[in-house]
């Protein structure tokens, strides 16, 4: 997959892991799609390491759910760091 493919990828994996999570993160949508490129290469990263997925198809099911896995798992993180910076 090209690099311009995963970075559609990783964008649309951020907006639908900010739907499907509930509450509000902070950071905007902005930091949510950058977010959700980084989560579809961790997604991406843990799919060939841990079950060996193949990831050359843009349109592949297993590719999105990685990405989206990928880009939810980021995003808790994220706002796991922000909110602990809040209450202090």
């Amino acid at each position: 997959m090209g690099f311009l493919a995963f970075l559609i990828l990783g964008l649309a994996a951020g907006a639908i892991a900010k739907l499907i999570l509930p509450g509000k993160q902070g950071g905007g949508w902005l930091i949510t799609l950058l977010l959700g490129v980084v989560g579809a290469l961790l997604g991406g990263w843990l799919g060939s390491v841990l079950f060996n997925a193949p990831l050359q198809d843009f349109f592949s099911i297993q590719t999105w759910l990685l990405a989206i896995g990928g880009s939810i798992i980021v995003l808790l993180i994220y706002g796991l760091i922000v909110n602990r910076k809040k209450r202090v």
